[in-house]
């Protein structure tokens, strides 16, 4: 009897990297009670679809290089482009009389994008992915992470399924305190350079997170980075809420320097955070 191999074959990322199809991996999470519930595959040319996200403007958080604008974040071979750039232009909300960060720069010097799903779609528990190629050149600040929708930060709950800079990715759950901005952090980190270094950076990569009424686990590449109870993230305010028992909703950026991001030193630009997908799986 001849014997006949079946040889299945994916389509290919930009770099070479098999990609794995949404039903293929639904049929993988669907043994572990999963169904995909929401998904951006970013197969359209031009800019993200809108009845997904939300694009902020201007210089929005953490003192950060970066303008943020539209027109830095654009699909294309089915992979969403956050592009860095250097470029540099007149501060429209510059105020000489202001003392805050972002009003007392008179020019931008440096411009990416930040989408999120507020307002459009949020989740309460699940299994969060995102498979996607970062740079991790000096100064650097991309990050795939979730806001709760209730609550002023950071008593709406912070997740960062996935942070760099420094030379080190990092898996962070934040909580809020008794003082009003001050956040409880539960982080995790893993240097680059035990992954691999360089070359791990030129290739796609997953991150997940595991959430549910008890835990929330964060991974990439199914390598658990972080993992901590609900029980510890109550607000430590007094109040009993737990931001992590409500819906949150998805931020995708790119960020500069800032507080944790660091110099730029030679970073070559445009520079681009290449996101293949995201998806949203939740159990019945």
């Amino acid at each position: 009897m001849k014997k006949f191999v079946i040889l299945v074959l994916f389509p290919l990322s930009l770099t070479g990297a098999t990609y794995l199809p949404a039903g293929i991996q639904e049929e993988a999470y669907k043994k572990e009670g999963y169904r995909l519930v929401w998904a951006d595959e970013f197969n359209r040319d031009g800019a993200p679809d809108p009845t997904n996200w939300v694009l902020e403007k201007g210089f929005v958080r953490n003192e950060e290089l970066q303008w943020y604008q539209e027109d830095n974040a654009y699909c294309k071979h089915g992979l969403l482009i956050i592009e860095a750039r250097k470029e540099d232009k007149l501060n429209p909300k510059y105020d000489s009389t202001s003392n805050h960060w972002s009003k007392n720069r008179k020019e931008i010097h440096y411009t990416s994008s930040s989408l999120n799903t507020a307002g459009l779609h949020s989740w309460q528990y699940g299994r969060f992915v995102m498979r996607a190629r970062i740079d991790i050149s000096s100064g650097l600040w991309p990050a795939f992470w979730t806001l709760g929708v209730d609550k002023p930060w950071p008593s709406n709950g912070e997740i960062d399924i996935m942070e760099y800079y420094k030379g080190k990715i990092l898996a962070n759950i934040a909580c809020g305190t008794r003082e009003p901005y001050k956040a409880e952090w539960y982080s995790n980190t893993k240097a680059v350079a035990a992954l691999g270094g360089k070359e791990w950076a030129k290739k796609f990569h997953v991150w997940r997170m595991d959430w549910d009424e008890k835990e929330i686990a964060l991974y990439v590449d199914d390598e658990l980075l972080n993992k901590v109870t609900l029980a510890k993230l109550v607000n430590k305010d007094g109040t009993g809420f737990n931001p992590f028992k409500q819906p949150h909703y998805i931020l995708l950026n790119l960020a500069m320097g800032g507080i944790n991001g660091g110099k730029l030193g030679d970073t070559k630009f445009p520079n681009r955070y290449a996101v293949d997908y995201v998806r949203v799986y939740q159990k019945k």
